[in-house]
């Protein structure tokens, strides 16, 4: 039996898909590549903010090694302080200690509201990383027909786990990652007070990708591009690099290098739990949704 004949046979089940998703929502844990790289595909939005797209969800890639889910999560950090711009992916992705989510900890602990602002502003951001079959993309139709690595956040994520776990009971589960009984994702974009809004996007009806043709099937499955290559530690740089990279962007150089030494020592004060799960009640939010979480925060 063929590899791929495999995957058709024991294909991902949506039991399988669902408890991996409540292991990876419990945890903390991961953006890599670059903009430029030309396997990233993102939809492209007009001057007021509106895009639509259709893509297909794809299984976990052929590629050796690969992890069975058809996905990886990526956190990474984006903010500009009086030294400058920290543009950088983060080391609990790696399940690694990072600076930005011990200084972020040590803020929120402090019980001051406006330390816990400053930690809000310097929050993870969270990606997931997949493989798409690109079936529609008005802006721009040569891409059409192409498999690309689609990089979103956790709103749209939400969209999969819901056509997973449906809330009621006339709907039926789909396994969006399912090339035989899958679906379509409609993609649709808005400006909502300033912000990327996803919540018009909806998975399309049950149907076979490329007409449910094995043979054409197999060939895309064997052009996906490697996912855990995203995991990959050379996309992240050393402890004391962003720690020296976060002192000089926060100000914390020279004469005011003691505060950064004051927040060394309060961090060793903690457990590695008790940081993870403040850093993951400061992160778990996506840009479109920010002024809502930090409202229910402040609630």
């Amino acid at each position: 039996m063929s590899n791929f004949d495999s995957l058709k046979r024991n294909r991902s089940s949506l039991e399988k898909l669902t408890k991996a998703i409540e292991a990876t929502t419990q945890s903390t844990s991961t953006e890599s590549g670059s903009r430029e790289d030309p396997r990233l595909w993102q939809p492209t939005v007009d001057k007021a903010g509106n895009g639509m797209a259709i893509i297909r969800f794809l299984p976990a890639p052929s590629v050796d090694g690969e992890d069975a889910l058809p996905w990886v999560r990526v956190f990474s950090h984006g903010f500009q302080g009086p030294g400058g711009w920290y543009i950088e992916n983060s080391l609990t992705t790696l399940n690694q200690k990072d600076p930005v989510s011990e200084y972020n900890s040590t803020l929120w602990n402090s019980g001051i509201e406006a330390n816990k602002e400053i930690a809000r502003k310097q929050k993870r951001r969270l990606n997931y990383v997949a493989n798409v079959f690109v079936v529609s993309d008005p802006s721009n139709p040569e891409n059409e027909g192409q498999i690309r690595i689609y990089k979103f956040g956790k709103k749209i994520f939400d969209k999969i786990t819901e056509a997973m776990n449906p809330e009621f009971a006339d709907e039926t589960p789909v396994n969006p990652f399912d090339m035989w009984e899958g679906a379509n994702f409609k993609l649709k974009i808005r400006n909502v007070e300033g912000y990327r809004n996803y919540d018009k996007s909806e998975f399309a009806e049950k149907s076979a990708l490329l007409d449910g043709d094995d043979a054409k099937l197999e060939a895309l499955w064997k052009q996906e591009h490697s996912l855990k290559e995203f995991l990959d530690p050379k996309h992240f740089k050393p402890y004391d690099l962003l720690k020296a990279r976060l002192d000089k962007v926060l100000g914390f150089e020279g004469d005011v290098a003691p505060k950064s030494k004051a927040i060394d020592a309060v961090v060793e004060n903690f457990h590695d739990s008790e940081l993870n799960a403040i850093d993951t009640k400061i992160a778990t939010s996506e840009d479109d949704d920010d002024l809502n979480y930090f409202k229910s925060l402040a609630e």
